[in-house]
This record gives C-alpha cells, sequence and structure tokens, in this order.
C-alpha cells in the first residue's frame, strides 16, 4: 500500500533551519542567554538591576538609583537590599538599607559610605559607572514604620545609620504628627543628607538635632535625655554603632520601655570572645592566626581567601561554608560548634571566630 507523505510548509521549514542554525553559532550557549545580554533586566530567574546614577552625597558617601529588573517584588522603606557586583574579576556581595520609599518610576536608591579597606563600598562609592549591571535579592528587613503612624517618634542615627530612617522620613515623614531626628556626625560636612534634612526641618517636618562628635563627643543615653526629655515615651527607632544601640537598650529596659525601641545593627553584636586560634582554608591552601573576636570571614577576607558572603550580621546565610574541622564559637551567642572530617557541619563565617585550631574546607 503506498504510503501519502503531506508537504512541509516551505515557512516550517526555514524555521527549523534557523532553530538548528542558533543552536549551533551559540554552542555552548543557547539563544536564551544571549537575549539575557540584549536585555539583562528581563531575566525571569536572576534578579538584576541597573545602576541609573552615582549621586554623591559626601567625600566619602554616594547614592545609587538602581532600576531592579523583572521579577522585582518591591520594598518598604527602611528595608535593606543585597546587591551582588564584580570588582577585580570577583562576584562580591553587601546589603545596604534603601533610603527611598516605593517610587512611580519604579528605581529604587540605596546610600554606600565608603569605609577605610571597604573593598566593595569604596568600589561602589568611588568606581561604579551608571550602566552597570548589578545581581539583586528581594528587599529584606523589619526595621520599618508601622501601618498605624505613631503620635510621637524619635529616630536617634549615627553615621550611615541615617540611611534606613531616611528612607522612612522620605515615606512618611508628612504622616507623623511629632518627629524628631538626633543624629551624630563627626563634622556637618560629614552629615549624610545634610542639606535635605536641614531643609526639612526647616519646613517643620521635623525637629532636627545635630551632634557633631570631633567637637561634642559621643552621645550617651544620659545626654539623649537632656535633649529629648520624653523620649522612652517615644516610638524610637535608632540605627549606629552597637555600643550606641546597647546603651539605648539598657536605658528603654530600665524605663521599661523596652519594646517602645526598635534598632538595626549593621553589624551582629558580640556577646562572646573566646581564645581564637589557628584558622586553615583548606581550598585556598593559607593558614591564618585569628583572635576570638574577629569573625572567620573577615580572617579569610584579610588573606586574600574568596569567601561567599551576603549581610554581614547572620541574617542572610549567604556565608554559610563547611567545617570541617575543629572548633568555631558564634559571636552572638557564645554557642561553640565542634566537628571532625565527616560531619557535614555548616558554620556562618560572618558570625563565628576561631574556638581553637580549625579547618574550612574553602
Amino acid at each position: 500500500m503506498a504510503t501519502t507523505q503531506t508537504p512541509v510548509p516551505l515557512r516550517d521549514t526555514l524555521r527549523a533551519r534557523a532553530r538548528r542554525l542558533a543552536r549551533l553559532v551559540t554552542t555552548p550557549l543557547v539563544p536564551g542567554d544571549y537575549w539575557s545580554i540584549l536585555d539583562p533586566l528581563g531575566s525571569s530567574t536572576d534578579l538584576r538591576g541597573r545602576v541609573e546614577a552615582v549621586l554623591p552625597e559626601t567625600a566619602d558617601a554616594a547614592t545609587l538609583v538602581i532600576r531592579p529588573g523583572r521579577g522585582w517584588a518591591g520594598h518598604k522603606a527602611g528595608q535593606y537590599l543585597r546587591i551582588g557586583v564584580d570588582v577585580d574579576g570577583v562576584r562580591q556581595w553587601r546589603s545596604y538599607s534603601l533610603t527611598s520609599p516605593p517610587r512611580p518610576d519604579g528605581t529604587v536608591t540605596i546610600t554606600v559610605k565608603a569605609l577605610p579597606g571597604g573593598t566593595v563600598s569604596r568600589f561602589l562609592v568611588h568606581h561604579l559607572q551608571a550602566g552597570t549591571v548589578v545581581q539583586l535579592d528581594q528587599a529584606a528587613g523589619e526595621f520599618t514604620l508601622p501601618a498605624t503612624r505613631p503620635a510621637k517618634a524619635l529616630f536617634v542615627t549615627a553615621g550611615s545609620g541615617i540611611t534606613p530612617v531616611m528612607g522612612m522620613l522620605r515615606d512618611g515623614a508628612d504622616r507623623l504628627d511629632d518627629v524628631v531626628l538626633v543624629h551624630s556626625a563627626p563634622r556637618p560636612e560629614d552629615v549624610i543628607f545634610g542639606a535635605e534634612l536641614r531643609g526639612l526641618a526647616a519646613r517643620g517636618g521635623l525637629r532636627l538635632v545635630e551632634r557633631h562628635t570631633d567637637v561634642d563627643g559621643v552621645l550617651d543615653p544620659a545626654e539623649l535625655a537632656v535633649l529629648v526629655p520624653d523620649m522612652t515615651e517615644r516610638e524610637t527607632w535608632a540605627c549606629g554603632p552597637n555600643g550606641m544601640l546597647d546603651a539605648l537598650q539598657d536605658a528603654y529596659d530600665a524605663a521599661g520601655s523596652g519594646q517602645r525601641l526598635h534598632t538595626e545593627r549593621f553589624r551582629p553584636a558580640l556577646v562572646a570572645v573566646g581564645d581564637g586560634g589557628t584558622v586553615t582554608f583548606t581550598g585556598s591552601a593559607v593558614t591564618a592566626e585569628a583572635d576570638g573576636a574577629t569573625s572567620l570571614l573577615d580572617t579569610g577576607e584579610s588573606r586574600g581567601v574568596l569567601m561567599p558572603s551576603g549581610c554581614r550580621m547572620g541574617i542572610c546565610f549567604g556565608c554559610v561554608v563547611p567545617l570541617r574541622e575543629g572548633a568555631v564559637r558564634d559571636l552572638r551567642d557564645g554557642q561553640v560548634t565542634s566537628a571532625v572530617p565527616g560531619d557535614g557541619v555548616l558554620v556562618q563565617t560572618c558570625v563565628s571566630a576561631a574556638a581553637g585550631p580549625c579547618q574550612l574546607d574553602i
């Protein structure tokens, strides 16, 4: 019996040939990889953002305007954002507070202060160019204003601790009836957002108290109580050095107002410090002596080891690596974790320090 074959339309034949040609010329990539080059913000799997502008704030701080790509879920003012950027050919991740409220144009801002020896912060402030595509994570964090605004609010910040609070002020200052901001910086010119804050105060949007530590010294709770006599009666948000936050927490707890104080830390509070030890990074063939107060992450980076990292304060788990052998101490609570080869123990290097000799598989 004869078999009848249905002719294949010419357009289908051409389409099939085009697909085969695409597979050949893009091997080992696939055409989808090239779409990500043409439209880097359109990826449905990797969240990216394009830097639209880098705006200087002070001599050592700048605001990055970023347009997140497809998949961005939005944010609340006061949250933080993890950003991944390539520095000297190495992908580095850091977390920075979002300083913008949700915007109609879809862009967001983070404001970065360049730290002495800060590989990423100095690159972002002094070398990052508009047009650069960076990696992003979704916004996270609970340091935000409640839906029901408090009758009286107090913000206590120091240095770059103003960054999450600036996002809140830009989002809701006009909906707060009684707002006080006490901010510390070495000199007037070191105040990030100084002109904007002073303008907001001049318009009656808040009462601004600037402390210039080069002249006034470090602010303590007793001085704060003089500046703001009803401070423990106010819903309070504080961000800055751990010593300042610890002292405020003690003062609010002593007044029975601990629940009114909300804090944001850029570094974990160190509760337990041990004797340290010798740290061996097995995959990098690097050995270093570390004290009991220096994190394994900082120890590795100081010796040139390419360490994974993220928030650097024990929240995101982006720094987790295997502990092959030895013991480490959690700097937040003093808990010691030990391992022998084969245990499969993982540790957070940003909040762990050596508690004797230890080996990390990295």
